[in-house]
């Protein structure tokens, strides 16, 4: 009877413990911030200390990366989607939305490596070059790891009962790492892109 009792009280209080995996990735995005603030510094330290930026041969179009951002920042309003989806119980829409965001994120890649193929210059061009392809090839990296937590996401929720309104922290999980994704490109695409072309 005691080992009982000492099971129950045991699975009470597990129960009770704070999800320790959103913690660990907030932490891990909090790193990975530090790491693209770096990038930033340095880009805007090269920005300011440079007679001409970009020099010339060497400068950014708008028009892809613009219709990347639009198709990027929305879909972090279509994967929110399915985060609410499923705190009502709908898997099925959970999945729609998810799969959807799946969609984005890989057109996103898709117009990233279309950018590339028709810049005319590569990584040791100029330090311009370098500062261009190491943020926005590290960023075209962290949105590929994005597309693998949604994809699979979407694959464990065909699971029996995996997902449901009250068990699911893979989803959220997934949604805050796709919204950093999205907030580290609209800083990326201001400094890079914008702040270049007027």
């Amino acid at each position: 009877m005691t080992a009982i009792t000492t099971s129950k009280n045991h699975t009470s209080e597990h129960e009770h413990h704070p999800d320790l995996r959103v913690w660990g990735l907030l932490t891990f995005l909090i790193s990975e911030s530090l790491m693209f603030g770096g990038f930033f510094a340095t880009y805007l330290f090269f920005k300011g200390t440079t007679a001409v930026w970009p020099p010339e041969g060497t400068e950014v179009e708008l028009l892809v990366p613009t219709i990347n951002t639009i198709i990027l920042v929305s879909s972090s309003f279509i994967i929110h989607f399915g985060d609410k989806a499923i705190k009502k119980n709908s898997v099925g829409w959970m999945r729609f939305w998810y799969f959807i965001t799946f969609l984005m994120g890989a057109v996103f890649l898709v117009g990233q490596v279309y950018e590339y193929m028709n810049l005319g210059y590569g990584l040791t061009t100029n330090v311009f070059a370098n500062c261009f392809y190491l943020m926005t090839g590290f960023h075209g990296l962290h949105v590929f790891v994005g597309l693998l937590l949604i994809l699979g996401v979407f694959v464990r929720s065909f699971g029996p009962n995996h997902y449901n309104s009250m068990q699911h922290t893979g989803i959220e999980m997934a949604e805050i790492y796709w919204h950093f994704v999205d907030i580290i490109w609209i800083i990326l695409f201001t400094l890079v892109y914008l702040m270049n072309a007027f």
